[in-house]
């Protein structure tokens, strides 16, 4: 029985790497040690329902500030991942068990308890799966929606590379408000950083969502500090707004082993303002470019900045 708290085990295929020397972190990425009654709330609600965090499994920097407001994002379809990206701290291998029927069920029933205005729901990737999950995710989003209507819905998913196209259509159909899958680097780094995937398969997925639902918000987003330059940021930005895509988000890339990708350089505050900068004059809807920036960090009030921001641009009150 493996123990995912052991880093050997959590990570089999990076036991045998040589160890990256992890940087001390500059001033403007440290951030408090997670506590306090909010933070103990929400971790008991998750607890009680049998759920996994992407905050948790991950190791997102920040958990405690999101979780002390109640906010987590729900990761669903198990714990173990079946890719094994070289940045990604989620356990990876064969997942040890089949869907749990019962779980968008017990997802809704978190969100409606912790109040939601709006969720994050994301997913390790379950290639042993024919559909890769894309029922599961549907069946996820529909629950939440009987339970809490009026709550928005954001998910992050895998690419469904080894599937059947048609599935997309099966998450699109669910009608999430926002359909977010991230591109994670630059194309020239993919062998590298994330070798089950394919840049231009994310990047197509990402346009065929606009092409099933023009209104539906699509967003993606990428990590610096894993050995990029600036001009292949700005590409990306460009085949992203190429491929219709509404919102951007850049956060920096934190090294959660020594055995993982090592941290080329930790970029500036100052450069994540000039990225954002270009990324609104590119035609973005809504940019978030900062270091502790994450797909799901501030989601609910980013979610309403998007919509007031697409209002905006066609001229509707």
């Amino acid at each position: 029985m493996r123990d995912l708290k052991i880093p050997a085990q959590r990570h089999p295929e990076k036991a045998h790497r040589p160890d990256n020397e992890q940087p001390k972190k500059p001033s403007w990425i440290r951030v408090k040690a997670p506590g306090g009654k909010g933070y103990a709330d929400t971790h008991k609600i998750m607890r009680e329902n049998n759920l996994v965090t992407v905050c948790e499994e991950a190791g997102c920097p920040n958990v405690g500030e999101c979780w002390s407001q109640g906010h987590a994002t729900m990761m669903i379809m198990g714990e173990v991942c079946t890719r094994a990206c070289t940045f990604c701290n989620i356990a990876t291998g064969k997942p040890p068990e089949e869907l749990d029927a019962f779980e968008p069920g017990r997802v809704a029933h978190a969100v409606e308890k912790l109040g939601l205005n709006h969720v994050v729901i994301t997913s390790v990737d379950r290639d042993d799966i024919d559909d890769g999950g894309a029922e599961h995710f549907a069946q996820t989003i529909r629950a939440v929606r009987h339970r809490s209507p009026k709550t928005t819905i954001e998910i992050l998913t895998p690419d469904f590379i080894k599937c059947a196209p048609e599935v997309l259509e099966t998450v699109v159909e669910a009608r999430p408000d926002v359909f977010n899958h991230n591109l994670e680097t630059v194309p020239g780094l993919y062998p590298e950083v994330r070798p089950g995937a394919r840049y231009f398969h994310s990047l197509r997925l990402l346009q065929r969502v606009k092409e099933l639902d023009p209104s539906m918000f699509t967003k993606s987003g990428i990590m610096v500090g894993l050995g990029e330059d600036a001009q292949a940021v700005k590409q990306v930005m460009d085949d992203m707004r190429a491929a219709d895509i509404d919102f951007l988000t850049i956060g920096q890339y934190l090294q959660p082993t020594p055995k993982h990708h090592a941290v080329d350089r930790f970029v500036t505050p100052e450069e994540f303002a000039s990225y954002e900068k270009a990324a609104y004059g590119k035609g973005f809807l809504m940019v978030s470019a900062t270091p502790l920036t994450r797909s799901s960090y501030h989601a609910g009030d980013d979610f309403a900045r998007l919509r007031e921001a697409r209002n905006a641009r066609l001229g509707r009150a």
